[in-house]
């Protein structure tokens, strides 16, 4: 069985729902954090000597402070508004030129839409944190977000292609050619009802890839630019404490991954396909 055919085949559970539920509300809070960072953090972003250098968590800093005397919490709220900024950004590429554009694609003459496919397959074979980086080499750091979305979106493209062609094949879809409806009209309203019913899953989905591809290549060095920094960046920068003085790497990690497993729960873990 395809993956569009599972995707589709598969029931939403009340524990899916549930899930569902719990990551729309995660999302939410983070969305709410990250346009109120100036007002929630203590310390602007980036300052300095806030306090002594490395003092651990307690009542006054929550998350400690780092070797240059930052205030780690207030330095992770507003390095989760540069993620969530980025993987946002991402996440409508991966959307529009992977998931909308492989929709499309399915709908052309057959053999543009099956090269596309190919292409797209071949480079969905390429691990894209691998792909991310080498954009990012090839076009400079000042483009991470751009890599970080075209990185992903051969696997959204095919993922996209392939669930277009299994309704293609549906029997109201040949119902409707039978009938003289022009293919153009097929394809928008089938995108339409794709986007209705689909989007949030992709949505959600390409947010996620965004926010694990744009820290990854942020941990290799291709992040957010100074004076900015991102969580990738919070926790390559605490690098050489990781041992001695755990809190400045630990909870920009936890952060991070709590962001992209709300957005993961939006977009529904029963599918059989890869996260």
């Amino acid at each position: 069985m395809s993956t569009a055919t599972a995707s589709i085949a598969i029931p939403r559970t009340p524990l899916a729902n549930a899930l569902r539920t719990i990551g729309l509300a995660g999302l939410g809070f983070v969305t709410v954090i990250v346009a109120l960072a100036d007002v929630v953090a203590r310390a602007p972003a980036g300052q300095k000597k806030v306090a002594d250098a490395l003092v651990q968590p307690n009542a006054t800093f929550l998350f400690g402070t780092d070797n240059l005397g930052r205030d780690v919490l207030s330095e992770t709220i507003h390095a989760l508004a540069v993620t969530f900024t980025a993987a946002a950004l991402a996440g409508a590429i991966i959307v529009v030129a992977g998931a909308c554009a492989g929709f499309v694609a399915a709908r052309a003459p057959l053999r543009i839409g099956a090269l596309l496919r190919l292409v797209s397959g071949v480079l969905g074979t390429l691990p894209v944190s691998l792909l991310a980086v080498a954009i990012a080499v090839l076009a400079g750091r000042n483009v991470a977000i751009l890599a970080a979305g075209l990185a992903a979106v051969p696997s959204a493209f095919n993922r996209s292609y392939d669930r277009a062609m299994f309704l293609a094949g549906s029997r109201h879809a040949e119902f409707a050619r039978a009938t003289g409806i022009p293919a153009s009209t097929l394809l928008r309203r089938d995108l339409v009802y794709e986007l209705q019913g689909n989007f949030l899953n992709v949505a959600a989905r390409a947010l996620a890839r965004g926010a694990i591809v744009f820290s990854t290549i942020s941990f290799f060095g291709f992040g957010a630019v100074a004076p900015h920094r991102d969580l990738g960046v919070m926790i390559v920068d605490a690098y050489g404490f990781y041992l001695t003085h755990w809190w400045p790497a630990t909870f920009p990690a936890l952060i991070l991954l709590l962001f992209i497993l709300f957005a993961r729960l939006t977009a529904g873990l029963g599918e059989s396909e890869p996260p």
